[in-house]
Protein backbone atom coordinates (compact mmCIF):
# COMPACT_ATOMS: atom_id res chain seq x y z
CA UNK A 1 0.00 0.00 0.00
CA UNK A 2 1.70 3.40 -1.49
CA UNK A 3 2.13 5.82 1.87
CA UNK A 4 0.28 9.20 1.16
CA UNK A 5 2.66 12.06 1.32
CA UNK A 6 1.22 15.65 1.40
CA UNK A 7 3.08 17.40 -0.98
CA UNK A 8 3.12 21.66 -1.31
CA UNK A 9 4.94 23.09 -3.91
CA UNK A 10 5.18 27.16 -3.64
CA UNK A 11 5.74 29.33 -6.63
CA UNK A 12 6.39 33.11 -5.44
CA UNK A 13 8.66 36.05 -7.10
CA UNK A 14 9.36 39.16 -5.37
CA UNK A 15 6.17 39.85 -5.01
CA UNK A 16 3.64 37.10 -6.38
CA UNK A 17 3.16 33.71 -4.61
CA UNK A 18 0.92 30.79 -5.42
CA UNK A 19 0.57 27.46 -3.25
CA UNK A 20 0.01 24.38 -5.30
CA UNK A 21 -0.50 20.76 -4.73
CA UNK A 22 -0.83 17.30 -6.64
CA UNK A 23 -4.76 16.47 -7.21
CA UNK A 24 -5.69 12.71 -6.45
CA UNK A 25 -8.28 12.42 -8.82
CA UNK A 26 -6.02 13.15 -12.09
CA UNK A 27 -2.97 13.36 -10.73
CA UNK A 28 -2.74 16.96 -11.96
CA UNK A 29 -1.07 20.09 -10.12
CA UNK A 30 -3.50 22.56 -8.88
CA UNK A 31 -3.26 26.29 -6.94
CA UNK A 32 -5.28 26.49 -3.92
CA UNK A 33 -4.43 29.89 -2.68
CA UNK A 34 -2.56 32.93 -3.94
CA UNK A 35 -0.52 34.78 -1.25
CA UNK A 36 -1.06 38.32 0.04
CA UNK A 37 0.74 39.61 2.62
CA UNK A 38 -0.74 42.95 2.45
CA UNK A 39 -3.94 41.21 4.11
CA UNK A 40 -1.57 38.96 6.33
CA UNK A 41 -3.01 36.07 4.81
CA UNK A 42 -3.93 33.92 1.95
CA UNK A 43 -6.26 34.68 0.41
CA UNK A 44 -7.80 33.29 -3.29
CA UNK A 45 -8.68 36.76 -5.85
CA UNK A 46 -6.24 38.61 -7.61
CA UNK A 47 -2.71 38.59 -7.30
CA UNK A 48 -0.34 40.13 -4.59
CA UNK A 49 1.95 43.03 -4.62
CA UNK A 50 4.30 43.35 -1.61
CA UNK A 51 5.82 46.36 -0.47
CA UNK A 52 9.19 45.27 -0.66
CA UNK A 53 11.54 42.69 -2.81
CA UNK A 54 12.45 41.26 0.86
CA UNK A 55 9.67 41.53 3.14
CA UNK A 56 7.75 39.65 0.82
CA UNK A 57 10.13 36.17 0.77
CA UNK A 58 10.32 36.50 4.17
CA UNK A 59 6.06 36.64 4.56
CA UNK A 60 5.92 33.57 2.44
CA UNK A 61 8.37 31.81 4.33
CA UNK A 62 6.68 32.65 7.63
CA UNK A 63 3.12 31.46 6.37
CA UNK A 64 5.62 28.03 5.11
CA UNK A 65 6.60 27.90 9.11
CA UNK A 66 3.03 28.32 10.10
CA UNK A 67 1.71 25.71 8.07
CA UNK A 68 4.32 23.62 8.55
CA UNK A 69 2.14 20.51 9.82
CA UNK A 70 -0.04 20.71 6.61
CA UNK A 71 2.96 19.05 4.23
CA UNK A 72 5.62 16.33 4.13
CA UNK A 73 7.44 17.57 1.58
CA UNK A 74 8.02 21.47 0.55
CA UNK A 75 8.91 22.18 -3.32
CA UNK A 76 10.31 26.20 -4.08
CA UNK A 77 10.21 27.43 -7.12
CA UNK A 78 11.36 31.26 -7.61
CA UNK A 79 13.84 32.80 -8.99
CA UNK A 80 17.22 33.36 -7.08
CA UNK A 81 17.03 36.16 -5.08
CA UNK A 82 13.50 35.51 -3.75
CA UNK A 83 14.01 31.36 -3.35
CA UNK A 84 17.18 32.43 -1.09
CA UNK A 85 15.34 35.26 0.98
CA UNK A 86 12.67 32.49 1.40
CA UNK A 87 15.18 29.69 2.28
CA UNK A 88 16.74 32.21 4.95
CA UNK A 89 13.93 32.69 6.79
CA UNK A 90 12.53 28.91 6.79
CA UNK A 91 12.82 27.39 10.51
CA UNK A 92 13.90 24.23 11.44
CA UNK A 93 11.22 22.09 10.76
CA UNK A 94 10.25 23.39 7.63
CA UNK A 95 13.62 23.06 5.95
CA UNK A 96 13.33 19.48 7.45
CA UNK A 97 10.68 19.06 4.93
CA UNK A 98 12.11 21.17 2.16
CA UNK A 99 13.19 18.74 -0.96
CA UNK A 100 14.18 20.69 -4.13
CA UNK A 101 14.27 23.73 -5.36
CA UNK A 102 14.28 25.56 -8.73
CA UNK A 103 15.74 29.18 -9.47
CA UNK A 104 12.28 29.86 -12.16
CA UNK A 105 9.79 32.25 -12.00
CA UNK A 106 6.47 29.96 -12.57
CA UNK A 107 4.13 32.29 -11.07
CA UNK A 108 2.38 33.33 -14.43
CA UNK A 109 2.03 29.50 -15.98
CA UNK A 110 -1.39 28.29 -15.50
CA UNK A 111 -1.89 25.37 -13.80
CA UNK A 112 -2.35 22.96 -16.69
CA UNK A 113 0.87 23.76 -17.82
CA UNK A 114 2.89 23.03 -14.69
CA UNK A 115 3.39 19.50 -14.94
CA UNK A 116 6.26 19.34 -16.98
CA UNK A 117 8.12 21.56 -14.86
CA UNK A 118 7.64 19.17 -11.46
CA UNK A 119 7.08 15.17 -13.02
CA UNK A 120 11.06 14.53 -12.23
CA UNK A 121 10.25 15.67 -8.03
CA UNK A 122 6.72 14.95 -7.88
CA UNK A 123 5.08 11.40 -7.44
CA UNK A 124 1.68 10.50 -8.51
CA UNK A 125 -1.11 10.15 -5.87
CA UNK A 126 -2.63 6.29 -5.72
CA UNK A 127 -5.78 6.41 -4.38
CA UNK A 128 -6.38 3.63 -1.55
CA UNK A 129 -8.68 1.14 -3.14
Amino acid sequence: MPIHLKTLIVLADGEHARFVRPQEADNTLCSFSRADPRNGHEGTAGEAHAESATVFPDWVAGQLNQGVESYDELYLVAPARALNEIRLHLAKPAQGKLKEVLDKDLTKVPDHDLWPHFKHWVRPVHRAR
